[in-house]
């Protein structure tokens, strides 16, 4: 049962009273009976009992699962498959798209398929990037694929629009098992000039999507960029994509780095692709997962701030207050939320949660 706010509702109106009135900006103040500020105020306490439960919902979504690094695997290269299997990468996906050359799609889907039933279901996600939605082989990929009783996820190359999402979508309802198809997620890869332009058609298409894909090498191709050490011809997309995956709870993941022997440079990328908002980062290259985990782990400044002010939110909200001072700086919902999601990915990863006695008495906020 939600509290009202310590302050009277009708404060918040701007009214003197409950038989008050309401200003406007030019002209005389606008008199209200006594039943339509009635419902004025029931529709303020509706809307406030609303944005608490949406607080509530957003601190007991679904399972986050971590996605620091998004190891691709060449579907049609069995060398290389079971060398992924050792492998701990938060994301292996296995690809059938680029990885696989046009003779050998047929075979990868079969030796995809039996690398997933093989594997051991864990903390680390097994996923299958397939060919493109329109291609013509992305309907053999998903009935072969959606067999399989251990595929967790599904990356959508060239996304462009909503449709394809939800055909997707529709597929695993179709032909996936009814004891899997609720937990496979769908990550949709951003290739294309059209593909950013339609960014929030696409980020609440279906819910299924968990994650948003910066394909740098492929958006190069569409809009004839050219590739700078700077990345600043990437800038609008990046922060489009993060945007994007932020207001509607998905995850962003980041561009390859493609000097996969230069750790310098992956380590610099890695740390601006934090800054920028990105959870995660594309591996093309076993050695250079380690650097991208490290770098995408949250630190134990911020998740001490995360348990202090998920737990300042939960005393004050029971009093019916919702925004409040903790170490001197006003906490709100978007802080409470990026509280939250920092708890979820240090869950994701089975990193130690500080309890608030600790959390207080070790005096960083």
């Amino acid at each position: 049962m939600c509290r009202l706010p310590s302050r009277p509702i009708y404060s918040l109106l701007s009214v003197s009273s409950l038989a008050g009135t309401l200003p406007q900006k030019i002209g005389r103040p606008t008199v209200l009976s006594t039943n339509k500020l009635t419902n004025i105020l029931a529709t303020t306490v509706r809307k406030y009992s609303s944005d608490t439960k949406s607080i509530e919902n957003a601190l007991t979504g679904k399972e986050f699962r971590s996605r620091r690094a998004v190891f691709y695997v060449p579907g049609g290269e069995e060398r290389k498959i079971k060398s992924s299997l050792k492998l701990k990468a938060d994301c292996i996906v296995y690809d059938l798209e680029d990885g696989v050359a046009f003779n050998r799609k047929g075979v990868a889907r079969e030796m995809v398929f039996d690398t997933l039933e093989a594997s051991e279901l864990g903390r680390f996600e097994r996923a299958v990037r397939i060919n493109s939605v329109g291609s013509g082989l992305e309907l053999d990929d998903l009935n072969v694929i959606l067999r399989s009783t251990h595929l967790q996820a599904i990356v959508i190359p060239k996304v462009q629009s909503a449709k394809d999402i939800q055909f997707v979508s529709r597929m695993i309802d179709s032909v996936a098992k009814e004891t899997t198809r609720a937990s496979i997620r769908l990550i949709g890869s951003i290739e294309s000039a059209l593909g950013i332009m339609n960014l929030k058609e696409i980020a609440t298409s279906d819910g299924r999507l968990d994650a948003l894909i910066f394909a740098a090498e492929d958006y190069c191709a569409d809009l004839g960029l050219t590739r700078t050490s700077s990345r600043k011809e990437f800038l609008y997309a990046r922060q489009a994509i993060v945007t994007a995956a932020c207001a509607y709870g998905l995850q962003a993941i980041d561009l390859v780095c493609l000097d996969y022997k230069n750790d310098a440079i992956l380590a610099e990328e890695c740390q601006e692709g934090r800054e920028m908002g990105f959870v995660g980062k594309q591996a093309i290259h076993p050695q250079q997962v380690d650097i991208i985990h490290k770098t995408f782990l949250p630190d134990k400044k911020d998740i001490n701030r995360a348990v202090k002010i998920l737990n300042g939110y939960k005393e004050h909200s029971e009093k019916g207050i919702g925004v409040f001072s903790l170490d001197g700086k006003m906490i709100d919902l978007p802080m409470v939320k990026w509280a939250q999601r920092m708890i979820s990915r240090v869950k994701a990863v089975d990193m130690p949660i500080p309890d608030v006695e600790t959390t207080i008495n070790s005096g960083k906020a």
